[in-house]
């Protein structure tokens, strides 16, 4: 199941395109205890890094369901990358789930033994606590400099802590070997009209540039509605095509384009 972690060779002549999922894992999201900031983060970080986040999950503590989850993502996008359940609790099942979702053995592992060793005192190195040294046979260890447990990597699937501080330097430690596509930019014009105006002359421009994605967001800020139109795609020129093409059927809508970001 799966691939292996993926390494992409540069194109001249077209795009190259990376993917990645997020799956959250555990029962406090679904609930509303905690409110899921890594999907947020990760989406920012993978963008900048020019890998497309195309799909998130939440799936709660049930091992067929994270089991489910990680096979469906790991074989449609090139990266996965989990969060959540891999700390010291009954309900912290998400390694032992991934071993069984890639076939592989599971256990305890020497080198995260070791580092386990090395952060507790021997009367502090409680069953709960070496359980985190637990994880797939012949998986790669993601390394934890806050809290030090470590994660994991099988294939294309990385598996990090839920905690966002602990989550963010493990993703830290291997975004230097993720391999990234062409990076995708974008632009922002926005107006004082209603989307439902401009709606048919927006869906003909899509029409016309159909490697750009164009996106309409309406807004209320200030008393005035309004509504943002957002090009990503990656070729500079054909997006500042784009926003002449949103400028111009702004303006004949009686409207006022103002571009926002430039990025």
């Amino acid at each position: 199941m799966g691939r292996v972690w993926p390494q992409f060779e540069a194109m001249s002549t077209a795009p190259t395109i990376v993917t990645a999922a997020v799956l959250v894992i555990g029962n406090e999201i679904l609930s509303g205890r905690t409110q899921d900031a890594n999907t947020h983060w990760l989406a920012g970080r993978l963008t900048a890094l020019g890998i497309r986040l195309m799909e998130a999950r939440v799936v709660a503590d049930v091992e067929a369901d994270i089991i489910a989850a990680v096979t469906a993502l790991s074989q449609r996008w090139d990266y996965v990358f989990t969060t959540g359940g891999i700390g010291p609790t009954h309900d912290d099942i998400t390694s032992a789930a991934i071993a069984k979702a890639f076939g592989l053995g599971f256990g305890p592992d020497p080198r995260a033994v070791a580092i386990l060793h090395g952060h507790y005192k021997p009367e502090d190195r409680t069953p709960a606590r070496m359980k985190m040294a637990e994880v797939p046979v012949g998986a790669d260890l993601i390394e934890n400099p806050v809290s030090k447990a470590p994660g994991f990597r099988v294939q294309n699937v990385f598996v990090m802590a839920g905690v966002p501080s602990i989550m963010k330097a493990m993703f830290d430690g291997v975004a230097g070997g993720l391999t990234g596509g062409t990076p995708v930019l974008a632009r922002t014009v926005a107006c004082t009209l209603g989307e439902g105006l401009i709606a048919a002359d927006l869906g003909r421009l899509q029409d016309q540039h159909p490697d750009v994605d164009i996106g309409s967001y309406p807004w209320f800020r200030n008393g005035q509605h309004g509504t943002s139109l957002v090009a990503r795609g990656t070729d500079p020129a054909e997006l500042d095509q784009i926003v002449q093409g949103l400028t111009a059927l702004i303006e004949a809508h009686g409207g006022v384009a103002t571009i926002e970001t430039l990025s």
